[in-house]
């Protein structure tokens, strides 16, 4: 249990990076689902130069699903096509 509170406070203010290497913002917070205890999204306050529209959006922060992580160290590393609600059968069309 400690060890979770130390993990969950070192991603506080953590910024969020692309697969690609675009800097898409700084976490503000994670929704998590109470019943199972499984990550939903990663709220995060977008960068300035970001291009939000095409993100799920909520208020000033934008929502990404947390099955689009993909690396926690420095940054957290996000698939860029899954957090913009873009799945890899989709695109291949």
């Amino acid at each position: 249990m400690k060890m979770a509170n130390v993990f969950a406070k070192n991603l506080s203010s953590k910024q969020v990076m692309a697969t690609d290497g675009t800097e898409i913002g700084i976490l503000f917070n994670i929704v998590m689902d109470a019943a199972t205890g499984n990550l939903i999204n990663l709220i995060v306050k977008p960068d300035m130069s970001l291009d939000t529209s095409k993100y799920q959006t909520d208020d000033q922060y934008i929502l990404l699903p947390f099955e689009s992580v993909r690396a926690i160290k420095d940054y957290i590393v996000v698939d860029k096509n899954m957090a913009k609600g873009i799945h890899k059968e989709s695109t291949a069309q």
